[in-house]
């Protein structure tokens, strides 16, 4: 079967493509994990006043301690337990803001105006940005394969898809309301700091908000196990290349010390991810950045160019295939919207970084 992005591009295309997607992959799912580190050390930093230099050892202290010894589990399915609770430490912070709200009402900033169309100024870059980090925030496909591949009994489409539309509608919900409430509470433009993190900083010392800044902790570490997996699919898939073996022949593989070839090299991948990961998160503390280059150039590609693709493609193999179907022509325009972020959205994250 198909246990990753890489298998998938090679059934329906060219191992080329695999490269080129499991490239990309990487890149996303790299950054997204810094990204989950930099909001660790600014739990840090918020809970504990701490200065920069100990922020970055925090960083370092719990990606070798906590990060890496989960990236080396075999099956990412052990994780849905810890997912489970990370959608609740998210409801928490929902609750945390409304909390704050509620304390210290809504922000000066905050008009009919600048609630709508925000406080003048913004260019066509603003909004592109933004649509980045919701791009960011909606991208987590390249997980499907393994999930699915790891549950018993095989699933059916039917009900995969009742679990996708589940998901989405929980992830609306949450990131809807949080945003919602957040502008209220924590104004608009300037107002804003890098995360809600850094905003619930003058309430530090209160229960509530310091139980809220643990549950994004563990929340986004929870998230983080999910993005070193497909970094670990895409090493396996390019070794298996370079030594000429399939994907079920670990079995038959070389064993040294009781453990397998390929499951000596898969951990070698993880923690090689891991380490890169940490260097990112200490070297760069801004999580903006982070989040508008990898929703423009990964994720978009990851959520919006392949997955129309493959569709197109696997409908190009049945009888009595046609251009002209309402099912191919929004395939198209799936991926003319995906390009259009991958190559614009881009080009905004690049400037935007650079003019800061």
């Amino acid at each position: 079967g198909c246990w990753s992005y890489e298998d998938i591009c090679e059934d329906l295309f060219h191992p080329s493509i695999s490269v080129l997607t499991g490239a990309v992959n990487v890149c996303n799912c790299l950054g997204s994990g810094a990204g989950y580190l930099i909001v660790c050390g600014q739990v840090f930093q918020v809970a504990t006043g701490a200065n920069e230099p100990t922020r970055r050892l925090f960083v370092l202290l719990v990606g070798v301690f906590v990060c890496a010894p989960l990236a080396l589990a075999r099956h990412v399915s052990f994780m849905r337990h810890l997912a489970a609770g990370s959608v609740a430490a998210l409801l928490l912070l929902v609750v945390t803001v409304v909390w704050f709200l509620g304390e210290h009402g809504q922000d000066e900033s905050v008009t009919p105006q600048t609630l709508w169309f925000g406080p003048g100024g913004a260019t066509i870059f603003t909004y592109m940005n933004s649509i980045n980090n919701i791009v960011f925030a909606y991208n987590n496909q390249f997980n499907v394969p393994q999930l699915t591949g790891e549950l018993t009994p095989q699933p059916t489409v039917r009900k995969m898809t009742v679990v996708s539309v589940i998901t989405v509608a929980v992830c609306f919900a949450l990131f809807g309301g949080v945003s919602v409430f957040g502008v209220l509470a924590f104004g608009v433009g300037e107002g804003q700091r890098d995360s809600l993190v850094l905003d619930l900083t003058p309430e530090r010392k209160n229960p509530l908000v310091l139980a809220a800044l643990i549950a994004v902790m563990f929340s986004v570490l929870t998230c983080f196990q999910f993005h070193v997996y497909p970094i670990r699919q895409f090493a396996a898939w390019a070794v298996r290349k370079a030594r000429g073996r399939g994907a079920d022949d670990e079995k038959s593989d070389v064993k040294y010390f009781g453990r397998s070839l390929t499951r000596w090299l898969d951990m070698a991948s993880a923690l090689v991810s891991v380490a890169v990961i940490i260097l990112i998160a200490v070297v760069i503390s801004s999580l903006k950045t982070i989040l508008d280059f990898i929703g423009a150039f990964a994720s978009a590609y990851i959520s919006y160019v392949v997955p129309p693709l493959w569709v197109i493609q696997i409908l190009r193999r049945q009888k009595g295939f046609a251009w002209n179907t309402w099912e191919v022509l929004g395939c198209m325009a799936l991926f003319c919207l995906g390009a259009f972020f991958f190559v614009f959205g881009t080009y905004s994250a690049i400037s935007d970084a650079l003019a800061q």
